[in-house]
């Protein structure tokens, strides 16, 4: 269960299919969307859709919890998995009000890190609550563990990380340079007018504040280097999250600043770049992070939460300090001048990937756990 479909179709991509084929009934839930043909065609799952909403509203979120109460009790399952704030406190509790045995939430990027006032107030309550419902709380990173702990102070009986962390684990073959994408990245070069010898900095992700994109720029206006590019793929939230008017017009006018917009298939675009820059101030386990790895991209990242378990400073990347524009550009301009360092780093950031996250090891993990659960309730062991 989660509260918009595209978390399903996208950030659970396979593992539902994989749990099918190894003797899992597996049902979905979430808000209606254009996604969940896609996902249902895909993953063969039976999906249910539910009024959930992203937005704090008591009325239409009370009349959610009924329906999602009304939906258990007609498919009487053995466990309740969910991701996502607003389907982990609704689905936590009613599966509880129902009586489902085994309620698992998982936790990824957690939006009350970087809240201030009475939003801070609400989502602290709102994440206490889950973890009070559920059964098993699952952190997809070991940092993230140890902050619930710290800050919420759950049971920690109740808490712990699947594997080496990550909520779906990465492709590795699908996120592996090639013949054909090393083509695609030099046609995307072309496109942008960048030479052989530019060296390129891509960012992948939503271009709003709490990614960091106001350092990133301001990071790299600061450089004035003819022969350095950034690349930035994703979409601005300018009713939610707007970055800076600065910010947006810099881009827009910068030369070597490039944004591509939302790209369905980002490899094109990995293949185009040599530095991956992440300066996000908050994540779970960021996708984009592996899949840089495994274009063997030495990454740049903040001292967050999963992203330092990814990367290994002085080893397949570097770390700064979240919100601090000079470390940001010492980095950039550190592997910007490198290349022997970049090719280094480079050459190890796809083997640590496929050792720890690839998809079939976390899907595997994920799996075992269900079995240990569905073995404490009694059930038939699946395959």
């Amino acid at each position: 269960m989660t509260t918009v479909p595209i978390s399903l179709n996208i950030l659970l991509k396979g593992q539902l299919k994989f749990m099918r084929e190894h003797g899992l009934e597996v049902i979905t839930a979430s808000a209606p969307g254009p996604e969940v043909e896609e996902l249902v065609n895909r993953e063969g799952v039976n999906h249910y859709p539910l009024p959930f909403t992203r937005i704090i509203s008591p009325w239409r979120d009370l009349v959610c919890l009924i329906n999602t109460i009304r939906l258990i009790r007609h498919i009487k399952p053995d466990i309740i998995h969910t991701h996502t704030p607003k389907a982990g406190l609704i689905g936590m509790l009613a599966s509880w009000y129902v009586g489902v045995p085994h309620r698992l939430h998982t936790v990824a990027g957690m939006p009350l890190m970087e809240a201030n006032g009475i939003s801070k107030i609400i989502l602290r309550c709102t994440e206490k609550l889950t973890y009070r419902f559920a059964t098993q709380v699952y952190p997809n990173s070991r940092n993230l563990e140890k902050w619930i702990n710290t800050h919420l102070k759950p049971d920690k009986s109740k808490v712990k990380v699947i594997g080496s962390g990550s909520s779906n684990g990465i492709d590795t073959e699908h996120f592996n340079s090639n013949t054909d994408l090393i083509a695609k990245g030099v046609r995307v070069r072309n496109e942008l007018n960048i030479k052989t010898y530019d060296v390129v900095y891509v960012f992948v992700g939503r271009l709003v504040h709490d990614k960091g994109i106001s350092e990133l720029v301001k990071a790299f206006s600061i450089i004035k280097d003819k022969q350095l590019h950034l690349l930035l793929l994703g979409e601005y939230e300018n009713e939610r999250e707007p970055v800076e008017k600065g910010i947006k017009d810099h881009i827009e006018t910068d030369k070597q600043i490039h944004a591509v917009g939302f790209k369905t298939d980002i490899r094109p675009f990995l293949a185009a770049a040599d530095i991956f820059v992440f300066p996000s101030y908050r994540e779970g386990f960021p996708n984009v992070v592996m899949q840089a790895g495994c274009f063997n991209l030495p990454c740049i990242v903040t001292d967050i939460n999963g992203s330092n378990e990814i990367i290994k400073d002085g080893y397949n990347g570097l770390i700064v300090s979240p919100k601090e524009v000079e470390e940001l550009r010492a980095a950039m301009m550190k592997l910007g001048n490198d290349s022997m360092l970049r090719k280094r780093m480079g050459q190890v950031a796809r083997k640590q990937i496929v050792s720890n996250y690839d998809q079939q090891i976390v899907w595997k993990a994920i799996l075992k756990e269900y079995k240990r659960l569905l073995i404490l309730h009694g059930v038939q062991r699946p395959n």
